[in-house]
């Protein structure tokens, strides 16, 4: 399916962009390129798979020629490059701003002008119902990219997006943290213990986009549904896990923390056609005639509710603890503990 393809990945030497890598690594895609800032991170990614299908790109979203440079040629473009630390967001809105938003448009326009077939953008269950500056930044990326998806022709460059929850141990995330102030022998620091939060692997996440990368039509938001647990129940789970004895303080909520996190706006809900594990947002199409747009509207009222973590499968703490044992981070952190 992808021989003779090549794919780019911005924000190449994250998380997701490593996830991602591995996936596609194992096909028979032609190449694969990483595209970021971090000459570090690129030349351990070097160092560590030393495979042939790897090339590397140092650049930036925010700079459109560095885009051009590594865009030619390519089939397919998984766009992950974000500021995504909320309180540093919080700080520094207009950076999210630059990257987010703008490095988007950048991404897009310069995938749009080298015909690339397929642009897929990663976006976050806090660009729905946004509160914090990243979550505003990410709601505005998915305007850009529906509006732009609105004035190409799909046959062209099919442009669409996911929209994901809380990935498990992700850089930056709780896990980590928790996990180190137990070994560290220190409280384990919840802003809230009944804020609830969707768990999420990374390998899930990877599957969301190739479900995208199959299945989404210009313009549409695609959304994994998922479970979520309590931040409080989290923390237990991985107290029983390393049968450590810590305590858990609470802190109160951070800079532009929310209670509980939306993966579907009720106003999506309408609209969004439940595919079983997956829920697709499709744009709306209607153009903006004024004729019609003061006299003209959608007929369909929302009964629905909006799909969040507060009303989605909620985890016990003996399935948090099963969740948390499928990952390798966790695993290896166990091991490592036990064998001290």
């Amino acid at each position: 399916m992808f021989k003779e393809k090549t794919l780019l990945i911005t924000g190449g030497t994250g998380s997701f962009g490593n996830a991602v890598m591995e996936r596609f690594l194992e096909t028979d895609i032609k190449e694969i390129r990483i595209f970021s800032r971090d000459e570090k991170k690129q030349e351990d990614m070097r160092k560590l798979y030393k495979n042939e299908k790897l090339k590397f790109y140092i650049g930036d979203v925010r700079d459109v020629n560095s885009i051009k440079n590594a865009m030619y040629g390519v089939d397919y473009v998984f766009h992950a490059a974000a500021l995504k630390q909320v309180p540093s967001c919080e700080f520094f809105p207009l950076e999210a701003v630059k990257t987010n938003v703008l490095g988007t448009d950048n991404v897009i326009n310069v995938a749009v002008e080298c015909k690339v077939k397929k642009v897929i953008c990663l976006s976050t269950d806090k660009a729905a119902y946004p509160i914090n500056a990243m979550g505003i930044s990410k709601a505005m990326m998915e305007k850009v990219f529906v509006a732009k998806a609105k004035n190409v022709l799909p046959t062209d460059t099919l442009i669409c997006g996911t929209r994901y929850g809380n990935v498990m141990a992700s850089r930056g995330s709780v896990i980590p943290l928790f996990i180190n102030q137990i070994k560290n022998g220190e409280d384990i620091t919840v802003t809230d213990p009944l804020m609830t939060r969707f768990l999420m692997s990374l390998e899930e996440a990877v599957e969301l986009v190739v479900f995208a990368f199959n299945n989404a039509k210009s313009g549409d938001i695609m959304v994994q549904k998922s479970p979520a647990s309590t931040i409080g129940e989290l923390a237990m789970a991985l107290k029983e896990l390393f049968n450590a004895d810590n305590n858990i303080k609470v802190i109160g909520t951070r800079h532009g923390e929310k209670a509980y996190e939306t993966l579907l706006t009720k106003e999506e809900h309408v609209v969004a056609e439940d595919m079983g594990g997956f829920y697709r947002i499709p744009a709306d199409t209607r153009d903006l005639n004024y004729d019609k747009y003061f006299v003209e509207g959608d007929e369909r009222l929302s009964h629905e509710e909006e799909y969040n973590s507060n009303n989605t499968e909620r985890l016990s703490i003996d399935e948090i603890k099963e969740r948390l044992l499928s990952l390798d981070y966790v695993k290896n952190e166990l091991s490592k503990w036990v064998n001290v």
